[in-house]
C-alpha cells in the first residue's frame, strides 16, 4: 500500500487551528449585526410561585423598547419537545408521564431562571432596563431542591398527581434471580455514592445563528416549537466553544428570538450572559445511588443491585428521561457479573432541568461500579488491581452479552490494566507513599478501568465531491465543536483520493447546504460521520475511475486514484480531478459520491484504565496530583495528536467534578453557585501532567473500526481520582468513603471527624 503522509493514523495538526489563535475565529457574538435589536429574558426569582403580569405598560414606555413577548403571544407554539421518554419503559405505568414545557410560562414557574416574558430593545441595557419595569405579583409556593428528599413523603410537590414527585420508575435485570444470588452469596459489599449536578431575515424565511452541536438538531426542534415548515427555517452554526451536551438541544430562547424578529422585521440578537447559563440552560448528572455487589469466597462477582434517585429537574429536557435509564445498562462495566438488578427511580424538583453532560449516563455507570469495586477491594482485602483482574469479561468471551444486553464487540481490558500498571510505577508505590509520609502528606494511588457505550444515535449522510479547481468539498451533519472535525475527515478524505488536506473543505452547520444531521453527541462523529465521509469518498473515487478510464482509453478497473490525479496503471496517462471537472459533458452525479443514512448497526465500546496517584496536605486537605497515566482503547486511531487532546481535555473535566464543581441550591431552591465567583472550575495549575497511550483493539461494528474518544477522558477520570482520595484518606486515617467534590475543606473536615472518632 502507498504511503499517506497525511493520511488516517497520521498526527496531524488541527487545520482549524490557525484562525482561531490568530482572533479570526466566527462565534455567535461574532455575528450580530451592528443595528441589530437585543433581547432579554425576564426570568423568575422564586424556585416555585404563581405569577400574573400586572402592567407592561412602565417596561413599554422606556426609550428604545420595540417589543415584549409574554405567554398570550406564543400560544401557538409548541411545547419544548422530550424525544426520550419513548425509550422508557416504566414498571408501573403504561407510559412515561411528560409534563408541559412551555415556551413561556403562563401561571405558574417552577424553577428559578423560569421564563415569563421576552424584551426586545434597541440596546441590551434598555432590554434590561424594561425587565426590571414591567409588574409582576408573584405567589411563593414551597418548593423542593434535593434529590434524595425530593421522593419523601410530604415534599413540596412540582407537578400536581405525582406522589412523591415521581417522574418514573423503571427496571432493568431480574430482581429475583439477583435476590437469590446475594442470598447465597458469601458477602455483599453496599456503598451511597453521590454524583453532584454539573453546569456547563429579508423573506419568509427564519435564518437562525446558534452556538450548537448540531445546527440540523436545532432545526428539527425550532421547527416543531413554531410549528414552522421546516423550508422556512435555515439554522447556521460557525465556532462553538465548547459544547458537552449543554449545546445540542434547542432552547426556548431560540423560538422567542425567530418570532421577534418576524413581527419587527428586523434581525433579533439574543446572547446568554453567564448568570443566564446558570440559571436558565440545562445541567448535568445528579444522582444519590445506591449499590451492591454480592462476591464468593474468593472476590468473584456474582450478583450485582442498585437503586438510583435521578433528577431531572422541573420539567424534561429532549433527552433527560433516557440518561439515568442509560447508565444503568452498562453498570456492569467490564466485569462479568451474571445477574444484576436495577431500579431508576427519576424524580421531579425546583430546579433547572438536567440534560446530556459529556457522556450522559456512562460517567455515572463507570463511576459507580468503579468505587464498588474499590470498596469490595478494601472490604475483602483483595488487591483493586487483582479484584478487576479475577472479575474482567476475558478477551476470549468477545463478543460479550452483558446481563443487561449489551453486546460489547471487541476489547483485551487486562491488556490496557497491566500497561498502565507498569507506566506508573504501580509496584513501587510503597517507598513513595513513605516518603510522603515522612513531609507530613498522605498520598493514595486510585485506578479504574471503565467502558462507555456510544457512536451510534443518529443515521448520518455525507456528500463528497470535485470543485471545477480539482479540490474536494465535504458535506456532513456531524458538526465540530474543537474536535478537529476538519482535519480527521480531510484525512480520511486524503487516505481515497491522495488530496493534500488543504485542498478538502470540510462543510457543517448550515441545514440549507446540509439538510440531514444527528450532529456531534455521543461520540458519534467518528464512527458513524468519519464511517459516512469514507464511504462517500470511496464512491466519489469509483466515479472518478470510471469517468477517466472514458477519457484515457482504459476500464475503471485499470485506473488508480493518487495525489489528485486518476492515473492508468503503469503508464504515464493521467487527468487531474480538475481536468476531469473540465471535460465537456461531465454531470455533477460523476463529480461526487454520497453515502446516505449510514448508521452503525450496533454501539461502539471504548474502554481504558486510569491510573491517578496524589498526595494531601492534611493541614489544608488541598490534593496535588502526582502522576496521571491513561491507557485506553479506542479501536483504530485516527489521528493520534487529536486523540490524546481529546482525553487530556476529557480529564480535566473529569477532575473538575471529582475534587472541585458542585451546582449548590439551598432549600427552597435559590442556585447558591450562580457564578463563577461560587462555582469552582479547573485550570491549568490544577490538572497533571499526562501520560497517555493506546492499546487498541479495532471495532467491528463500523468500516474504519475506531470506537469514540469525545466522552473517554471524562468517564474514566472521576472514578480514578476519587478512588486515590479514598485511598489515601484509608492508608492515613481509615476513611472508607467521601462523595464529589474532594474540596479541600470537605477532605480538611472529613481528616477532623476521624480524628476525633
Amino acid at each position: 500500500m502507498r504511503p499517506l503522509k497525511f493520511g488516517a493514523g497520521q498526527p496531524h495538526t488541527r487545520l482549524e487551528d490557525p484562525p482561531l489563535v490568530t482572533g479570526q475565529g466566527k462565534f455567535v457574538a461574532d455575528c450580530v449585526p451592528e443595528d441589530a435589536l437585543r433581547a432579554a429574558v425576564l426570568r423568575s426569582p422564586h424556585a416555585h410561585a404563581k405569577f400574573r403580569i400586572a402592567s407592561l405598560d412602565a417596561a413599554k414606555a422606556i426609550p428604545g423598547v420595540r417589543l415584549i413577548i409574554t405567554a398570550s403571544d406564543v400560544s401557538h407554539f409548541a411545547n419544548l419537545a422530550c424525544r426520550a421518554a419513548a425509550f422508557i419503559k416504566p414498571a408501573d405505568e403504561k407510559a412515561v408521564f411528560i409534563p408541559p414545557y412551555e415556551v413561556l410560562c403562563t401561571k405558574e414557574v417552577r424553577h428559578v431562571g423560569d421564563a415569563i416574558a421576552f424584551v426586545v430593545a434597541d440596546t441590551v441595557l434598555a432590554a434590561r432596563n424594561a425587565l426590571e419595569a414591567i409588574e409582576v405579583e408573584w405567589e411563593p409556593l414551597p418548593a423542593i431542591s434535593g434529590t434524595a428528599e425530593a421522593s419523601k413523603p410530604g415534599a413540596p410537590q412540582v407537578w400536581p398527581g405525582r406522589e412523591n414527585n415521581k417522574a418514573y420508575i423503571a427496571d432493568i435485570g431480574d430482581a429475583e434471580a439477583a435476590k437469590q444470588a446475594f442470598d447465597a452469596a458469601a458477602k455483599a459489599v453496599k456503598i451511597e455514592i453521590v454524583n453532584q449536578r454539573l453546569v456547563y431575515g429579508a423573506d419568509d424565511r427564519y435564518t437562525m445563528t446558534v452556538s450548537s452541536q448540531g445546527a440540523n438538531m436545532i432545526h428539527n426542534s425550532v421547527c416543531g416549537i413554531m410549528k414552522l415548515d421546516p423550508k422556512r427555517l435555515r439554522v447556521l452554526t460557525h465556532d462553538v466553544g465548547g459544547g458537552f451536551g449543554t449545546k445540542a438541544p434547542a432552547y426556548r430562547e431560540y423560538a422567542l428570538a425567530a418570532l421577534a424578529a418576524e413581527k419587527l422585521k428586523a434581525t433579533v440578537a439574543w446572547i446568554a450572559d453567564r448568570s443566564e447559563h446558570f440559571i436558565g440552560d440545562n445541567q448535568g448528572r445528579d444522582h444519590v445511588t445506591v449499590a451492591e455487589m454480592a462476591i464468593d469466597n474468593n472476590g468473584k462477582f456474582l450478583a450485582m443491585r442498585l437503586d438510583c434517585i435521578a433528577n431531572m429537574g422541573a420539567y424534561y429536557s429532549e433527552v433527560a428521561p433516557y440518561i439515568p435509564y442509560l447508565g444503568a445498562s452498562m453498570m456492569t462495566g467490564v466485569y462479568d457479573i451474571p445477574v444484576v438488578y436495577g431500579r431508576v427511580r427519576a424524580v421531579w424538583t425546583h430546579t433547572a432541568p438536567v440534560d446530556a453532560y459529556r457522556g450522559a449516563g456512562r460517567p455515572e455507570a463507570a463511576y459507580l461500579i468503579e468505587r464498588l469495586v474499590d470498596a469490595v477491594a478494601l472490604n475483602t482485602g483483595i488487591a483493586p488491581e487483582e479484584i478487576r483482574r479475577r472479575n474482567f469479561i476475558p478477551k476470549d468471551a468477545m463478543p460479550y452479552k452483558t446481563a443487561t444486553a449489551r453486546i460489547y464487540d471487541s476489547g483485551d481490558f487486562n491488556q490496557h490494566l497491566t500497561r498502565a500498571l507498569e507506566v506508573s510505577n504501580y509496584k513501587n508505590f510503597a517507598s513513595r507513599f513513605a516518603e510522603s509520609k515522612k513531609n507530613g502528606k498522605v498520598r493514595g494511588i486510585g485506578m479504574a478501568s471503565y467502558i462507555e457505550a456510544c457512536g451510534q444515535t443518529a443515521p448520518e449522510t455525507s456528500t463528497v465531491r470535485i470543485e471545477k479547481d480539482g479540490s474536494a468539498t465535504v458535506l456532513v451533519g456531524t458538526q465540530t465543536n474543537g474536535q478537529g472535525h476538519a482535519t480527521t475527515f480531510a484525512q480520511l478524505v486524503h487516505d481515497q483520493l491522495g488530496l493534500p488536506l488543504e485542498k478538502v473543505n470540510v462543510i457543517t452547520g448550515d441545514t440549507d447546504l446540509v439538510p440531514t444531521g444527528g450532529g456531534t453527541v455521543g461520540s458519534r462523529s467518528m464512527p458513524t460521520g468519519g464511517s459516512a465521509v469514507q464511504k462517500a469518498t470511496i464512491k466519489l473515487a469509483d466515479n472518478l475511475k470510471t469517468l477517466a478510464a472514458q477519457h484515457l482509453d482504459a476500464k475503471p478497473e485499470e485506473v488508480e486514484i493518487a495525489e489528485g490525479l486518476a492515473r492508468v496503471r503503469g503508464t504515464n496517462r493521467a487527468l487531474s480531478f480538475a481536468e476531469l471537472a473540465a471535460k465537456p459533458g461531465v454531470s455533477a452525479d460523476q463529480l461526487c459520491g454520497i453515502e446516505k443514512n449510514f448508521i452503525p448497526p450496533a454501539p461502539t465500546y471504548p474502554n481504558g484504565t486510569h491510573i491517578c496517584e496524589i498526595e494531601i496536605d492534611p493541614e489544608t486537605g488541598h490534593i496535588e496530583f502526582k502522576n496521571y497515566v491513561v491507557v485506553d482503547d479506542f479501536g483504530v486511531t485516527l489521528n493520534p495528536l487529536l486523540l490524546e487532546g481529546q482525553v487530556h481535555g476529557g480529564i480535566g473535566q473529569g477532575i473538575g467534578q471529582a475534587i472541585m464543581e458542585d451546582t449548590v441550591y439551598d432549600a427552597s431552591g435559590q442556585l447558591i453557585s450562580a457564578s463563577l465567583m461560587d462555582y469552582a472550575l479547573p485550570r491549568a495549575t490544577d490538572t497533571p501532567d499526562y501520560s497517555f497511550e493506546t492499546k487498541n483493539v479495532p471495532c467491528t461494528t463500523n468500516p474504519l473500526g475506531v470506537k469514540g474518544a469525545g466522552e473517554a477522558g471524562a468517564i474514566g477520570s472521576c472514578p480514578a481520582v476519587m478512588n486515590a482520595v479514598v485511598d489515601a484518606l484509608h492508608r492515613g486515617y481509615g476513611i472508607k468513603h467521601i462523595d464529589m467534590p474532594a474540596t479541600p475543606l470537605k477532605v480538611w473536615q472529613t481528616i477532623q471527624s476521624a480524628l476525633r472518632s
